[in-house]
């Protein structure tokens, strides 16, 4: 894991990368902005619809955005991961062309249809996935046990499943993928771990989706090479 940190590192400099980084920030900064507007728009016009004045209704707005505030961290994650499914493949042939050039001859296109694909699915796991174990977020923030490590463990489980992904499209046959997904549970959840770490550090984590897709790819072939 610390290697393919470090080649990822070093290859942060390369054009693909750089092109890729300010494609998918552009769009998740687009896409953020969007949905902060949806929610204001949207719960101004329920709280109209139930009766509430004109004032109120701003404040619902207001309250809202402020609500999807606080979920930041898990709504920047989500939305910068769909994101970088849709570039994912720059990355993946940047460092396969540079560190394993016979796989990137043996590797297939991903289309934009399926980048598109894995991406909507990747939000949808991670807003879903983090809805359904909300209650027991709450109860372990009131009892203060385990809260912090409870959302680690399921983001480091969720995110390496939408890493790893992006590098096996190119490589695993579609029907060979569930048994893909079942041998490299552990390594994708060590690499999910190390990609939920580095979306934790400021700053660090807009660059968290291409440092996360460049080490899903050295991960990839180190295993398949072992």
């Amino acid at each position: 894991m610390i290697r393919a940190f470090l080649l990822s590192i070093g290859q942060l400099g390369d054009p693909a990368f750089l092109r890729v980084l300010a494609k998918s920030l552009a769009l998740t900064i687009v896409l953020l902005v969007a949905l902060g507007g949806l929610t204001w728009f949207a719960a101004e016009r329920i709280a109209v619809a139930w009766g509430a004045s004109a004032g109120t209704g701003h404040l619902a707005g207001a309250l809202a955005v402020l609500g999807a505030v606080a979920a930041s961290w898990l709504l920047f994650r989500a939305v910068a991961i769909a994101v970088m499914s849709i570039f994912a493949e720059e990355i993946v042939v940047a460092v396969e062309a540079k560190h394993y050039p016979q796989a990137l001859t043996a590797a297939r296109h991903v289309g934009f249809g399926r980048s598109l694909a894995l991406g909507l699915g990747s939000a949808a796991r991670a807003i879903l996935v983090n809805l359904v174990i909300l209650p027991l977020y709450v109860v372990l923030l009131v009892t203060g046990v385990g809260t912090a490590l409870l959302f680690f463990v399921v983001n480091g489980w969720l995110l390496g499943r939408d890493l790893g992904e992006m590098v096996a499209v190119r490589h695993v046959a579609p029907e060979a993928m569930r048994g893909w997904r079942r041998t490299s549970a552990g390594s994708r959840f060590v690499l999910g771990l190390a990609g939920t770490g580095l979306f934790m550090v400021p700053v660090v984590n807009l660059i968290a989706p291409v440092l996360g897709a460049a080490m899903a790819t050295h991960l990839f072939h180190r295993k398949a090479a072992a």
